[in-house]
C-alpha cells in the first residue's frame, strides 16, 4: 500500500481534466464551425443541390372514351397501333446523346434521321415544331404507324436500340361508319398547352403534359368526361437525372363514353344529299350573273321536333378528322385553314350566318298577329310595293290580289309583309321613333330566340343578328368614321351606301323595316336557329336547346347520366296562331311554293310542312334555304350561292325524309327500308368489359330513279328571286 500522500496526485488529475476540457471544447468549436460553414456560409449552395434531388412523373395515358351514335355505333373510338417511343433519359446517358441509336432507328422506320431527332427534342420558346412538349422523363412517341416487321426488328435487336420501345398503344380513331364523316360535330384532339395546364392546376380536372384535349365539337364539350384519368408513377431522381427510388404509382382510369342522338345512317344520308345538291346547283346557270351557281358551302340539320335532339348535322366543305391524329402536318393544317379550302373546320350549321330569306316569314307572321293584325284578314298582295322612291318587287313580280297571312306564307307573297311592316314602322314613329314604340317585328324575333345562342352543346356557336334600332345605333357608332371617309355623294354604289351610312346609318328607315320583314337586309341567322324555331312550331311552341349528347356512360356501363332536353322558352304566339301557321306551312308543301317538289308525298300518312327561302346577298349569288317538319322531325338545309330554296335544297331535303321513313319517290312506304321511322328512345347497352354490340352500317346508296337528274336540277333559274 502506497504511502504517497493524497495531495501528491491532485496536480496530475487536474492537468488531465484540463486537457480533456480543451479537447472537448476544440471538438465543439470545430463542429460548430463546420455547421456554420454548411448552413450559413454555403447553405444556399447545398439547398440548391438538394433541390436537384426531386420527383419526376412518368405518365400512362388513360384510354379516351368513345363517342357513339344513338344505337352504339362508334363515331370516335380508339384503335391499337404499334407506337415506337424513345426514352430521352436513356439516350442522354450515351456519349453522343443517342444520335447513333436514333440514326439506326430512322433507318428501320424509313424516316430521315433529322426528323427522328426533331421528334425527341424538347420544346422551348425557340424550338419550332416538331418537338416534345411533355415531361423529359416520359417515353417520347416517334411514330404511331410502325409495322409489325419494324417493331420486331427493334425488339430482336434490343442491344442496338437501348432506350427504344415498340409497344401496342391505343390511338384515337374516327371510323366514319357508313361514310358518315361527322367531322365538325366530333371535333379533334391536340396536345395540351402550358397555359391550359396552369389554368386547370387547381381544378377538379387538372391536365398532365401528356394529355390530348378536345379542340372543337363533342371532343371539346365532353373532354372532361372522355379524358379519364392518367396513371402516374412517381420517381425520385438526382441532379443527373438518375432514378434513385420510386415513391408511388396510380393506375390509369379509362374515360367515359358519350352516347349521342346522332344516327350514323341518317348522318351519312344527310352528308351525301347535301353534297349532291351542291353539285347539282353548280350545273345550273344563274341568269342574274350569267354564271353557274358556285354553291361554295352548305349545311343541314335533322332534329327531333319534340325534344331538340340532333339526329344529323352536316357541314360542307368538310375534312377528315383523322388528319389530326398523332399531330397534324404543317401542309395539312395549311389546307384546312387556307382561304382556298373555304375553311372546312367551320361547323356551318352553328357558325355560318346568312340572311334567311322567306323562311323568316313565320316570325313576321307571328309579329303581325302580335301587333293586332288578324291572321285570316284580307291584305293586298300586289306585284310590287313602293316606299318613297324605292320599289320592292314581289315573288317573280306576281300579284295575288287580297289574301290572308296564311296564304301569303303559302305562296311566299312578299308585298303582304312589306305593307304590314311599313304600317308598324309608321306607328312606331318612323325616322323619329316614339319612346313607347312597340317594335313588334323586332321584339318578336328576339322572342323566337334569334340574335342569341340556342344553347346547343357544341362550342363556338354564333348568335346571328336582329337588326333592330339598338343594333343600328351601335353599328353606326362603330363604323361612322370609316363610312364618312369612304362615302361619296353620286359615287359608286358602295360609295353611295357609305355616304348614306355616314349621314343616317343609325336611323331605322322604312326600307330597312320593309326588307327585314322578309328576312333580308342586315338580318343574320344560323341553320340551327331556324331548325329550333321550326321544331318549336311542330311541337306546339316549346323552344328546346338543341342537344347532341344523349348520355354519359361509365366504361363498364354501370353508371349512366342521361342528358335531358332543356327548354329556353316558348314561341310568342297563341295556340290558335300556332295552328294557323302550321296549316299554312302544310299548304306550302301541298299547294304553295314547295308543292312542285312534293308531288306524290303521302300527306295523309306523314303530313309535311315546309317553307322555301331564297335570300339575296350583295356581291354574291342567292342563298338557298329550305325549312320543313313532320310530326317527328325537323330538317333545315341551306346552300350558299346555291340558287333558290325549292330548286337547290328542296329535293335533297325530301330525299332525307324518304330515307328516314322508307318512302320511294311515289310515296310508297317500306318500313323494312326505313332508317328511322320514329325517334330512337332506348340507349345502347355497354357491357361490363366495355364491349358494345353495335350494328354494322353499310355505306348509303341512294335509290335509283330515272327522274333523279331532273329532280336535282330543277327548273331553269329565274332572273328574279324565286322561293
Amino acid at each position: 500500500m502506497s504511502n504517497i500522500p493524497e495531495t501528491g496526485r491532485t496536480p496530475r488529475v487536474q492537468i488531465r481534466l484540463v486537457v480533456i476540457q480543451v479537447l472537448v471544447l476544440s471538438l465543439l468549436l470545430t463542429l460548430g464551425g463546420r455547421l456554420w460553414y454548411l448552413q450559413i456560409r454555403n447553405g444556399q449552395e447545398y439547398t440548391d443541390e438538394a433541390k436537384n434531388n426531386h420527383v419526376q412523373q412518368v405518365v400512362q395515358p388513360a384510354v379516351r372514351g368513345s363517342i357513339l351514335d344513338s344505337r352504339g355505333v362508334p363515331l370516335a373510338d380508339n384503335e391499337t397501333r404499334l407506337v415506337v417511343s424513345a426514352s430521352r433519359t436513356e439516350l442522354m446517358k450515351m456519349t453522343d446523346d443517342g444520335k447513333a441509336v436514333l440514326t439506326r432507328l430512322a433507318d428501320v422506320l424509313d424516316m430521315k434521321p433529322k426528323d427522328v431527332m426533331d421528334k425527341v427534342r424538347l420544346c422551348d420558346a425557340k424550338t419550332p415544331q416538331p418537338c416534345w412538349n411533355g415531361s423529359p422523363y416520359q417515353p417520347i412517341p416517334v411514330t404511331d404507324e410502325a409495322t409489325t416487321q419494324q417493331a420486331l426488328q427493334i425488339r430482336e435487336r434490343a442491344e442496338d436500340f437501348p432506350g427504344i420501345t415498340a409497344e401496342p398503344t391505343a390511338v384515337r380513331r374516327y371510323p366514319a361508319p357508313g361514310l358518315a364523316n361527322t367531322a365538325q360535330v366530333l371535333g379533334y384532339l391536340s396536345p395540351v398547352t402550358d397555359d391550359e395546364i396552369a389554368k386547370a392546376q387547381n381544378t377538379d380536372s387538372p391536365y398532365l403534359r401528356s394529355d390530348q384535349v378536345g379542340r372543337s365539337g363533342l371532343e371539346r364539350t365532353y373532354d372532361k368526361e372522355l379524358r379519364g384519368k392518367a396513371g402516374v408513377t412517381r420517381y425520385e431522381v438526382d441532379n443527373l437525372g438518375r432514378v434513385i427510388g420510386q415513391q408511388r404509382s396510380d393506375d390509369a382510369q379509362p374515360g367515359a363514353n358519350v352516347i349521342t342522338s346522332i344516327d350514323a345512317r341518317v348522318q351519312a344520308v344527310t352528308e351525301y344529299e347535301l353534297n349532291q345538291a351542291m353539285k347539282a346547283a353548280r350545273k345550273e346557270m344563274d341568269r342574274n350573273t350569267n354564271q353557274h351557281y358556285k354553291a361554295d358551302a352548305g349545311a343541314a340539320v335533322v332534329m327531333e321536333a319534340k325534344t331538340g335532339r340532333v339526329i344529323a348535322m352536316a357541314s360542307n366543305p368538310t375534312y377528315d378528322p383523322n388528319s389530326w391524329v398523332g399531330g397534324i402536318s404543317a401542309k395539312d393544317y395549311a389546307k384546312l385553314t387556307g382561304k382556298k379550302s373555304n375553311f372546312p373546320l367551320l361547323n356551318r350549321a352553328i357558325q355560318a350566318q346568312a340572311a334567311p330569306g322567306s323562311i323568316f316569314k313565320v316570325v313576321s307572321s307571328a309579329a303581325a298577329v302580335n301587333a293586332g293584325y288578324e291572321f285570316d284578314g284580307d291584305y293586298p298582295c300586289p306585284s310590287s310595293y313602293n316606299v318613297g322612291s324605292q320599289v320592292f318587287k314581289n315573288f317573280e313580280s306576281r300579284g295575288y290580289g287580297n289574301i290572308t297571312i296564311g296564304r301569303a306564307l303559302e305562296v311566299s307573297c312578299d308585298t303582304v309583309y312589306y305593307g304590314l311592316a311599313h304600317k308598324e314602322w309608321l306607328k312606331d314613329g318612323g325616322m323619329k321613333p316614339k319612346k313607347d314604340a312597340k317594335n313588334w317585328f323586332y321584339k318578336t324575333a328576339h322572342q323566337f330566340g334569334l340574335g342569341a345562342e340556342t344553347g346547343i352543346d357544341l362550342p363556338n356557336e354564333v348568335t346571328g343578328r336582329v337588326p333592330d334600332r339598338e343594333w343600328k345605333q351601335k353599328y353606326w357608332e362603330a363604323n361612322k368614321d370609316a363610312w364618312c371617309k369612304q362615302g361619296k355623294k353620286g359615287g359608286t354604289y358602295v360609295q353611295q351606301l357609305a355616304y348614306e351610312g355616314c349621314l343616317e346609318g343609325n336611323l331605322m328607315r322604312a326600307g330597312d323595316s320593309v326588307n327585314y320583314s322578309i328576312g333580308q337586309g342586315d338580318t343574320l341567322v344560323t341553320p340551327i336557329q331556324m331548325a329550333t324555331i321550326y321544331a318549336a312550331i311542330a311541337n306546339g311552341g316549346t323552344l328546346y336547346n338543341p342537344t347532341v349528347g344523349k348520355a354519359v356512360v361509365s366504361p363498364d356501363g354501370k353508371n349512366v347520366r342521361q342528358i335531358a332536353p332543356k327548354s329556353h322558352g316558348r314561341l310568342p304566339m297563341s295556340k290558335k296562331t300556332r295552328d294557323q301557321i302550321d296549316e299554312a306551312l302544310a299548304g306550302v308543301a301541298t299547294r304553295g311554293s314547295a308543292a312542285w317538289r312534293f308531288g306524290g308525298w303521302p300527306q295523309d300518312k306523314i303530313p309535311m310542312h315546309a317553307k322555301t327561302g331564297t335570300a339575296e346577298v350583295y356581291g354574291k349569288q342567292t342563298t338557298s334555304w329550305f325549312a320543313s317538319y313532320t310530326e317527328d322531325y325537323t330538317i333545315v338545309m341551306t346552300i350558299s350561292q346555291g340558287g333558290t330554296g325549292s330548286g337547290a335544297s328542296g329535293p335533297a331535303v325530301r330525299k332525307i325524309y324518304e330515307a328516314m321513313y322508307g318512302l320511294n319517290p311515289k310515296g310508297e312506304q317500306n318500313l323494312k327500308k326505313a332508317l328511322m321511322p320514329q325517334p330512337q328512345v332506348a340507349l345502347p347497352t355497354i357491357e361490363p368489359d366495355g364491349s358494345i354490340d353495335a350494328p354494322k352500317i353499310a355505306p348509303y346508296e341512294p335509290p335509283k330513279d330515272p327522274q333523279d337528274e331532273q329532280t336535282l336540277a330543277g327548273p331553269p333559274a329565274s332572273p328574279v328571286r324565286r322561293d
